[in-house]
């Protein structure tokens, strides 16, 4: 197989990289060339999307693709020409999407056909994270046609290379050992998926000849939040005390969920259902395998140690975590 990657040196970029050169499959990137891609005999090529000339190396490329794979995330106009300028070169079209292009708040269990957000338009420069997401999808189906296009609707993605900080920083804070303050219920359900998972099953995608969108993380449950700190405290080995604390109490000191405690929503509430509780049937069918959420966290934990202890933070995304006095203080006022 021959693949095009739009990006390849960072987190879901990188893995699909490396599990397709893994493969032996015959891989072009195109970037900034701001960072080496880490799979040997990978062909390069040198673009920033963002320039008036950005895609002038890929226009003068003579390749042709079985498929290409795009995870860009900011405004839509740069996959717009993307697509376009690939149209009749590349026979399948992959973007790494978003569950967020559902409208707010899509209901558990919601499937590909929920309604989406309104106002998204493939010729945008930059609008808000879910309507660049849309008009990127609608972009792709634009130059592609839906035969020809697979719209990743991702949800929570974990593993190593992570570039948002949630699952390091977890181990980071858990690494230091002590009381932590532990979000709960402990048996509250999660829905994720590891990058390498998605970097398989989008490679599967383009073998398969898939087309249309895919909720794309693991089902339902396939961790719960203590199984996911659980792993943290084993593989970090420090020691540390998880004291589960109830929702109420945590929501009761103004902590915000999903930043300032990456990962954890509370139960029962419209952000738990939008991003704990898609219904992934489809992804599943289609080939979706997810390991053991043990395996996740023991990988990234190998892989944040081999960095020096510091993951890589993108410089779209503000930084997550909990500020220790706030956690000290909540500590003292109750627990499950």
């Amino acid at each position: 197989m021959r693949l095009l990657v739009l990006g390849g040196s960072d987190f879901a970029g990188r893995a699909v990289v490396e599990a397709a050169a893994g493969r032996g499959w015959d891989v072009t990137v195109l970037n900034r060339g701001r960072r080496a891609v880490a799979a040997p005999g990978v062909r390069s090529l040198v673009g920033d999307r963002t320039a008036p000339d950005g895609l002038a190396a890929l226009a003068a490329d003579s390749g042709e693709w079985d498929a290409v794979v795009d995870t860009w995330s900011a405004g839509p106009r740069p996959v717009r020409d993307a697509a376009r300028l690939l149209r009749g070169r590349a026979g399948r079209y992959v973007y790494v999407s978003t569950c967020s292009v559902y409208a707010w708040a899509p209901p558990a269990g919601y499937t590909e056909a929920a309604p989406l957000v309104e106002g998204a338009d493939p010729d945008a420069d930059g609008s808000d994270y879910a309507r660049d997401k849309l008009g990127a999808e609608l972009a792709v189906t634009g130059a592609f046609g839906a035969g020809d296009s697979v719209l990743v609707r991702s949800g929570l993605i974990l593993g190593p290379y992570e570039n948002i900080g949630r699952l390091p920083w977890w181990l980071g804070r858990i690494a230091r050992g002590g009381p932590v303050l532990a979000p709960g219920p402990r048996e509250l359900p999660l829905q994720y998926v590891d990058v390498r998972d998605l970097a398989a099953w989008i490679l599967g995608s383009v073998e398969r000849e898939l087309s249309g969108p895919y909720n794309l993380m693991s089902p339902q449950g396939h961790a719960t939040m203590g199984e996911l700190l659980d792993a943290c405290a084993a593989v970090t080995g420090s020691g540390a005390e998880l004291r589960w604390t109830d929702p109420e109490t945590v929501l009761g000191a103004g902590i915000e969920p999903w930043t300032q405690l990456p990962v954890w929503t509370p139960p029962g509430s419209a952000e738990h259902d939008a991003l704990h509780a898609a219904d992934v049937s489809r992804a599943v069918a289609a080939g979706l395998r997810c390991r053991p959420a043990a395996e996740t966290v023991a990988d990234t934990w190998r892989w944040l140690c081999d960095t020096g202890g510091v993951a890589p933070q993108r410089p779209d995304r503000p930084p997550v975590g909990l500020d220790p006095e706030v956690e000290a203080k909540v500590l003292g006022l109750g627990r499950l």
